[in-house]
C-alpha cells in the first residue's frame, strides 16, 4: 500500500555478452533501463557514445511479417464469437513457441510467398479493372460492323467516334450538316448515344469546336484492331482468364493462412528482439563495453544480482541517484486494493515523494459507486457479468475485479434502501415484501432528506480525509510548517465551523458551538498570516487573505457530492417506470402480454444497468479527481517501465 522503493544501478557488460544479458533481463522483466539521453553516466562522462547501430534489418523484417499477417488474416477462416473478441490472442505453451522460433527460416519463406501472392493479386485486380473498363467502353459500339482500325484511314475527311447526350443529337446533326458533315448513331442508351461524326478535313476545327460545346466525349480505339464484336469477345476471354488467375491466388493465400499463427508467434519474437536491440543501441557505450544504467525495485534487486552474476563479463553495481533526477514510480498494494490501481493509473502515477492514493480512494470509490446505483439486483447482474469476463478475457483484469467489489457494495446499498430491480418485489413478488422491509434502513423516496444528508456527510468525510492525508504525509517528510499552516489549520477551522453550524441548527448544545466558533478564529488568523510564506509581508497577507477567502469553495466541494443522491434516485425512478410499463404490457391478451412483459423487463433493466453503471463510474471518478485528489495529490510521476517480453498476438501459458 505504498510506492515501491527503487534502487539505482548500473550494469557494465562486454559487447560480446550484451545481447544475451539483455535477453535475460527482458525475461526477468524487473529492470527499467535508461537510454543515453536519460542516463546520468552520459552527463558525467560526455565522451561516452552509443553503439549508434539502429537495428534496421530487424525493423524491416518485422514490418514484412506484420504485412504478411495482415494479408493472411483476410483469407483465414476464423469464427467471430464473443469468446474470440474477449480472448483475441492464441494460447500456446513454451514448447510450441520454441518449435516455431526454430522454424524461423522456413517461415520467412512463407513471408516471401505472401509478398509474391499479394503482388500477383494486386496485378490481377488491376488487369481485371482495366478489362472491365475496356468492355464498358466497347459495349455501346457493339452494332458497329466496321473494323475499328479503318475509322481513321480516310484521306479527305475525318471520322470522330464519341458519345453524345441524346437531347443533343438532333441539334448537332443540323449544325454538322451546315459544315458539310454528317453524324451516324450507332446505338442509343439512357444517357449517352454512340455516334460517328464525319466531316471534311478543312472543317475539322469548326466541327471540334461545335462538339466541345455539346458535351461530346471522344472515344479512341487505338491500338485495337478488328470489329467491336471481336474485340468484346477477346477482352471477355481475357477477363475470364484474369478472374481464374485471381481465384487461383486467393486459393493459395487461403492455403498459406494455415501458417498465420506461426507468423504471429514469429512477429512477437522479433518484436521482443527489436526492443532488446533498441535498448542496446541507445545505451551509453565505450569501444568494448555497454553501460546499462537503470532502476529496479528494491525487493527485486537480489533477483537482478543473481541474473547478472551468470554472465562472467558483466557486473552490477548500485549507484546514488542525482539530486534532481526523476525516479520512476511503481505502486504496490494488497490484493483487495490492487484493482483500484486502475483509477490511480488513469489519473497519472504519483511522484516518488508523494503518497499512493489507491488505498485511500478504494473504500470511497466502492461506496460512492454503490450509492449511485442503490439497487441490489443491478449489483448482482454486474457481478455475474464481470465474473464471466474475468474467466474469458485475456490480459489485465483489474477493472473487472474493481467492478465486482463495487457491485458487491451496490448489493448491500440496494438491500439497505430496498432497491431490487426498482420496486420489482412490490410489483411482482409480494410474498417477499416482509424480507425486503426487514433488510431496509430507509426508503429514499419516503425519506429523501436522509439520503441528501448521507451524501453531504460522505463528501465532507472524504474532503477531510484528503486534508488529513496531506497533513500526515507532510509530518512524515518532516515538513512541519507546511503541515501546520496548509492542512492542520484548515482541518481545525472547517471542523470548528461545522460544529458551530450544527449548534445553530440545534443539533449540538449552543455552548459547544460558541467555543468552536471562537476557536475557528485562530486557524483563520494563521491562514491569513502564514499560508503564503514567500515574499514580503504585503504580498503574504494579500495571498493569505485570498487563501482564507478560498475556503468558501469547500462548501461547493461538499455540495458536489449531492450527485450521489441524484444518480441513486434516477436509477431507482427509472427502474420503477420500467416495472410499471412491464405490468401494463402484461395485460395484453392472448398470451402476448407475458412475452411483452419479459421483453420490457429485460430490455428496460438492461438499458438502465448499462447507462447508470456508466454514470456511476464516471461521476464517482470525477469526485475522486476533482474533489479528493487535489487535497493531497499532485501526480505526474514517471511510470516504472522495465524491459520485459510483450506479446501482441499470443499468450504463453506458464
Amino acid at each position: 500500500m505504498a510506492i515501491a522503493q527503487m534502487e539505482k544501478l548500473i550494469i557494465v557488460s562486454h559487447r560480446t555478452q550484451a545481447s544475451e544479458l539483455l535477453e535475460a533481463l527482458q525475461r526477468e522483466g524487473i529492470c527499467h533501463i535508461l537510454n543515453a539521453e536519460e542516463a546520468m553516466v552520459s552527463k558525467d562522462f560526455p565522451e561516452l557514445g552509443t553503439t549508434a547501430e539502429r537495428p534496421k534489418d530487424v525493423e524491416e523484417l518485422l514490418n514484412r511479417i506484420a504485412k504478411s499477417i495482415a494479408f493472411l488474416k483476410t483469407y483465414a477462416e476464423s469464427a467471430k464469437s464473443l469468446t474470440s473478441v474477449l480472448s483475441p490472442r492464441a494460447v500456446i505453451n513454451e514448447q510450441r513457441y520454441d518449435e516455431v522460433i526454430r522454424q524461423g527460416r522456413e517461415l520467412l519463406m512463407i513471408v516471401e510467398q505472401c509478398e509474391q501472392i499479394e503482388a500477383t493479386i494486386e496485378k490481377a485486380k488491376a488487369e481485371s479493372e482495366n478489362l472491365r473498363g475496356t468492355l464498358e467502353m466497347l459495349e455501346p459500339w457493339a452494332a458497329l460492323q466496321t473494323p475499328v482500325e479503318e475509322i481513321g484511314r480516310l484521306r479527305q475527311t475525318t471520322c470522330l467516334a464519341g458519345l453524345l447526350p441524346p437531347r443533343q443529337v438532333e441539334q448537332v446533326e443540323e449544325k454538322i450538316g451546315e459544315l458539310s458533315g454528317a453524324i451516324q448513331q450507332i446505338a442509343a442508351a439512357a444517357n449517352k448515344c454512340a455516334c460517328l461524326v464525319v466531316c471534311l478535313n478543312v472543317n475539322i476545327n469548326d466541327v471540334q469546336k461545335l462538339l466541345r460545346s455539346v458535351e461530346f466525349e471522344p472515344v479512341t480505339f487505338d491500338p485495337m484492331t478488328g470489329t467491336i464484336v471481336e474485340l468484346i469477345s477477346e477482352h471477355s476471354k481475357k477477363l475470364d482468364h484474369a478472374k481464374e488467375q485471381l481465384q487461383d491466388q486467393y486459393d493459395k493465400a487461403a492455403l498459406l493462412s494455415e501458417n498465420l499463427l506461426e507468423l504471429q508467434i514469429l512477429y512477437d519474437h522479433y518484436e521482443n528482439l527489436l526492443n532488446r536491440e533498441q535498448a542496446k543501441s541507445t545505451a551509453p557505450a565505450t569501444e568494448q563495453t555497454i553501460l546499462l544504467e537503470g532502476w529496479v525495485k528494491k525487493g527485486d534487486y537480489p533477483r537482478l544480482e543473481k541474473t547478472v552474476s551468470t554472465f562472467q563479463a558483466s557486473s552490477l553495481s548500485k549507484i546514488e541517484p542525482a539530486e534532481d533526477e526523476e525516479i520512476p514510480v511503481e505502486i504496490e498494494n494488497k490484493n483487495y486494493i490492487r484493482p483500484f490501481e486502475v483509477i490511480t493509473r488513469l489519473y497519472g502515477m504519483p511522484q516518488h515523494f508523494e503518497v499512493d492514493p489507491t488505498v485511500f480512494l478504494a473504500p470511497f470509490f466502492a461506496l460512492f459507486f454503490a450509492l449511485c446505483l442503490t439497487d441490489a439486483g443491478y449489483g448482482l447482474v454486474i457481478i455475474a457479468l464481470m465474473v464471466f469476463f474475468i474467466k474469458k478475457i485475456q490480459g489485465d483484469k483489474k477493472l473487472m475485479w474493481m467492478l465486482v467489489i463495487c457491485s458487491a457494495a451496490t448489493v448491500v446499498a440496494g438491500a439497505l434502501t430496498g432497491g431490487w430491480f426498482g420496486d420489482a418485489i412490490q410489483q411482482f413478488i409480494p410474498p417477499l415484501k416482509p424480507l425486503r422491509t426487514k433488510m431496509m434502513w430507509f426508503d429514499p423516496f419516503e425519506k429523501p432528506m436522509r439520503f441528501f444528508g448521507l451524501a453531504l456527510a460522505l463528501g465532507y468525510v472524504q474532503i477531510m480525509a484528503g486534508l488529513l492525508i496531506a497533513f500526515v504525509h507532510n509530518l512524515k517528510r518532516k515538513q512541519y510548517i507546511a503541515g501546520l499552516c496548509d492542512q492542520f489549520t484548515l482541518l481545525v477551522m472547517l471542523n470548528s465551523i461545522a460544529i458551530f453550524a450544527a449548534s445553530k441548527a440545534e443539533v449540538l448544545p449552543i455552548e459547544i458551538g460558541k467555543f468552536f466558533g471562537i476557536l475557528a478564529i485562530i486557524p483563520a488568523a494563521v491562514i491569513l498570516l502564514f499560508s503564503q510564506r514567500q515574499g514580503g509581508w504585503a504580498s503574504r497577507i494579500g495571498m493569505g487573505a485570498y487563501n482564507l477567502f478560498s475556503t468558501i469553495f469547500y462548501v461547493g466541494d461538499v455540495l458536489s457530492y449531492i450527485r450521489l443522491m441524484a444518480l441513486g434516485m434516477v436509477t431507482a425512478g427509472l427502474a420503477m417506470a420500467i416495472n410499471v410499463m412491464a405490468k401494463i404490457a402484461l395485460d395484453i391478451p392472448y398470451g402476448i402480454g407475458v412475452v411483452a412483459m419479459i421483453l420490457v423487463l429485460v430490455g428496460g433493466h438492461g438499458f438502465n444497468i448499462a447507462i447508470n453503471a456508466l454514470g456511476a463510474f464516471v461521476h464517482t471518478l470525477r469526485l475522486q479527481y476533482a474533489e479528493f485528489f487535489p487535497k493531497f495529490f499532485i501526480g505526474g510521476g514517471r511510470k516504472f517501465e522495465p524491459l520485459n517480453k510483450e506479446y501482441k498476438h499470443i499468450y504463453i501459458k506458464p
